[in-house]
């Protein structure tokens, strides 16, 4: 499997408990979103499939641009994005989020993550031994 993730270093504010604007940080934080996004679309799209993840049902392209009253192509083009950092995957009956909870999410990127950098850890060391 191959992915995108872009980690950005946010302050997270203590005491702010309002789902959205924690989604928001997470989002963030993740590199989800970006200013271009001017409707918020990607954040939204992100929302409905967190809120599905717990029923571990898949939605369809179509059945999220119908709720969210976007266009197809819109919610195809941040599904792309969001199976492209490793939080979404694509399921025959359609797309829903890696896990069923965001902690277990972060968690398995996180394990994908360490085994990258144990990768490119061993190729530089074998680097370092061929240049002596």
């Amino acid at each position: 499997m191959v992915w995108k993730l872009t980690v950005i270093q946010i302050r997270h504010r203590e005491g702010d408990e309002e789902i959205n604007k924690e989604l928001q940080w997470l989002g963030n934080s993740l590199g989800l979103f970006n200013l271009r996004d001017k409707d918020s679309s990607c954040f939204r799209v992100f929302i409905i499939l967190v809120r599905k993840a717990r029923q571990n049902a898949a939605l369809s392209s179509d059945e999220i641009a119908e709720r969210l009253h976007l266009s197809r192509g819109t919610v195809v083009h941040h599904l792309t994005k969001l199976m492209e950092s490793g939080i979404v995957v694509r399921e025959r009956e359609g797309y829903l989020l890696r896990e069923s909870h965001l902690a277990r999410v972060i968690q398995n990127l996180r394990r994908d993550m360490e085994s990258v950098f144990t990768e490119l850890e061993q190729v530089a060391q074998d680097i370092d031994g061929k240049l002596g």
